[in-house]
């Protein structure tokens, strides 16, 4: 903006002015409509700062689009995004892409009908939850090896944290080593990889049968953070499941997030929560911004 301002001959706060007045002129002409699939996630304006819920809706072979932030990651922030829509809008969300964040799910099954079977939990923050089981159980088992004289796993974190198509060439051959030495941290993360598998599964039938098979192997691995990790994913599997549904996931919003990092890059955070908003909507929210001839 400061680089717009210069080319203008205008003041920061001038232009600041002209880009609020945009976003309230495009919230204005917004015409409420169905938004059959979309995504919820949480976004921390700057070091420090707050969280902020963030709601994107997907449409396919369009870019995703920003329709709502609202402060704090409450029900309650929640909740203000699904009672500003008409009872058509509600009743016609088919899919919601979310993690496992309660009060978001807990705002999604009070307001919208239907939501049991219409939340899907994403796939790549479970996988999240599996990483940080994985690096638990290494560094429990590296304290204990360390205390032995023995440094196998030293230097070794983020190789557990990889898939196994993305381990660095440069890595490979020792991590294979590891794998085959009798380690809890390489059985976790065998755990972790067949847990990654559920979503490529061809149907919810299919999907079930392997996570059966995956929680009894896991609740006997005597892995502690894992056991924690399937008893989680045991409670909320009906909206694990959905996935095979919907076939809906974060990653458009993730997207988006990645774009709005850089607006936070370039401002170097946000202390002021409502700039944030605005700056958000104006570039990410397919508003039409211009004013009318």
């Amino acid at each position: 903006m400061v680089g717009a301002g210069v080319i203008l001959g205008i003041s920061w706060d001038e232009a600041d002015g002209i880009k609020q007045r945009a976003v309230r002129r495009g919230l204005a002409r917004k015409v409420p409509q169905v938004m059959p699939r979309l995504c919820v996630d949480e976004k921390s304006v700057g070091v420090g700062q707050p969280y902020m819920t963030m709601v994107a809706a997907v449409t396919p072979g369009v870019s995703a689009r920003v329709e709502y932030v609202g402060e704090d990651r409450t029900r309650a922030s929640l909740d203000t995004f699904w009672q500003g829509l008409t009872p058509e809008q509600r009743a016609g969300v088919e899919a919601v892409a979310m993690d496992m964040w309660e009060p978001y799910v807990q705002s999604t099954l009070a307001e919208v009908p239907g939501a049991a079977d219409k939340v899907v939990h994403d796939p790549f923050h479970l996988v999240q939850y599996m990483n940080q089981a994985v690096n638990d159980v290494r560094k429990a088992e590296q304290r204990r090896l360390l205390a032995q004289g023995d440094a196998t796993l030293t230097g070794t974190r983020q190789w557990w944290l990889y898939g196994l198509e993305n381990v660095p060439a440069a890595a490979a051959a020792r991590f294979e080593q590891l794998k085959t030495i009798n380690l809890q941290t390489s059985r976790a993360w065998a755990l972790k990889e067949v847990f990654r598998n559920l979503w490529l599964c061809a149907d919810r039938t299919e999907a079930q049968r392997h996570f059966d098979q995956w929680y009894a192997w896991a609740i006997r691995s005597r892995l502690k953070p894992v056991k924690k990790v399937a008893r989680l994913c045991k409670r909320h599997l009906h909206n694990i499941l959905t996935f095979f549904t919907h076939r809906l996931t974060n990653g458009p919003i993730e997207g988006l997030n990645n774009q709005i990092q850089g607006l936070i890059k370039k401002a170097f955070g946000y202390r002021n929560k409502e700039r944030f908003k605005n700056d958000v909507l104006f570039h990410l929210g397919g508003l039409d911004l211009y004013p009318a001839l």
